[in-house]
């Protein structure tokens, strides 16, 4: 499609109108036809306290019409396009399938493990982290193939095992680059209830990849000791503790001072990936694993602005765990299109696709 057909569009859309609900944040904007592809994962295998992460993509998708393009610090920001892949029906289903094997081994795993149904349920990791496998080679090739046509990629899960394949095709893409991490948890635990590819082992599974120079976590608040020494003996990781920032915030650092911490451990390419449950809970009071404190959501809008005001260069992103509530509650769902939106706009205008207002 032509920049003459994208003007033409852009020139008949109503930015002030009405979101429909046909596509991600009412715009008009074809996947051909937009600057920023955002793939969606419905995939929750590993879970291991509540499930609803995999509902994610398409209780965001719905929220998205509730969300005001006009940003007042980036011009013209709705312009650059934004569009979603459809959701994926057969990725849904496998996740479905392989959530309940793994459920009922995680049930006999607390459970004490009992021989007497041991054979039934000691293998199951087995064929589970099989089939995560495969969930992370269709998130490679879809990140190469929008990569490789020059798009911006930006990934919503699902749990957060679902961008290692992104990660992977970024790290073919540049050769060096950080992460920064917004969380309670690390994640780095080497495998967690057998499961190699666990939402709580992406962040290990990242510093498997040379192309990571540096992992920054921020907002962690929930992790082992296990972890916790890792974090210590390596040298790419720097971990910013959540109650480590609001000890700093009580005793009087500001936290424009912090963010500006944060951010001279990363790199020039950073990439984001945002746990929702970073933030306080009651922005996601139906996540997969809350946990008391974090961020609140201006906190973390001005962490990224900054982080791109300094000039780096955000090649990409991803946003996880964010779980529709029951009863048609689509509060997480709405903090989410949100976050989205806005990272979806900072990352354009990392890139060049925009400019400051």
């Amino acid at each position: 499609m032509s920049s003459s057909d994208k003007l033409s569009i852009i020139s008949n859309f109503d930015p002030n109108g009405v979101g429909t609900n046909a596509q991600l944040f009412g715009l008009p904007f074809s996947i051909e036809m937009a600057e920023m592809v955002i793939i969606p994962v419905p995939w929750e295998v590993t879970v291991s306290y509540r499930e609803g992460t995999a509902n994610g993509p398409e209780a965001i998708l719905k929220a998205s019409t509730q969300v005001d393009l006009f940003q007042e610090d980036i011009f013209d920001a709705w312009k650059m396009g934004i569009a979603m892949l459809p959701i994926d029906d057969l990725l849904k289903s496998q996740s479905d399938q392989q959530r309940s094997l793994a459920n009922t081994y995680i049930q006999w795993l607390e459970a004490g493990e009992p021989e007497a149904v041991r054979n039934r349920y000691e293998k199951s990791p087995e064929g589970i982290n099989a089939a995560c496998d495969k969930m992370n080679d269709w998130v490679y090739q879809q990140s190469k193939k929008y990569l490789e046509q020059g798009k911006m990629i930006g990934l919503l899960g699902g749990d957060h095992s679902t961008p290692l394949g992104l990660i992977r095709a970024m790290a073919e893409k540049h050769s060096s680059f950080g992460i920064l991490q917004i969380d309670a948890h690390a994640d780095l635990r080497p495998a967690y209830e057998g499961f190699e590819y666990s939402h709580a082992s992406i962040a290990y599974n990242f510093m498997k990849i040379p192309e990571v120079k540096q992992l920054v976590q921020v907002g962690i608040r929930d992790f082992c000791e296990q972890e916790y020494v890792y974090s210590q003996s390596e040298k790419r990781i720097t971990m910013y503790t959540d109650n480590q920032l609001k000890e700093a915030l009580f005793q009087g650092v500001n936290w424009s001072d912090l963010c500006k911490r944060i951010i001279a451990d990363l790199p020039e390419k950073v990439y984001l990936t945002i746990d929702i449950d970073g933030l306080s809970t009651n922005l996601c009071p139906n996540t997969g694993t809350p946990v008391p404190g974090g961020m609140d959501y201006q906190q973390l809008m001005y962490l990224i602005k900054t982080l791109v005001k300094s000039g780096r260069k955000l090649i990409g992103f991803d946003l996880v765990e964010v779980a529709p509530g029951e009863n048609g509650d689509e509060w997480d769902a709405n903090v989410g299109a949100r976050i989205l939106y806005r990272m979806a706009n900072l990352v354009g205008l990392s890139q060049g696709k925009l400019s400051w207002s």
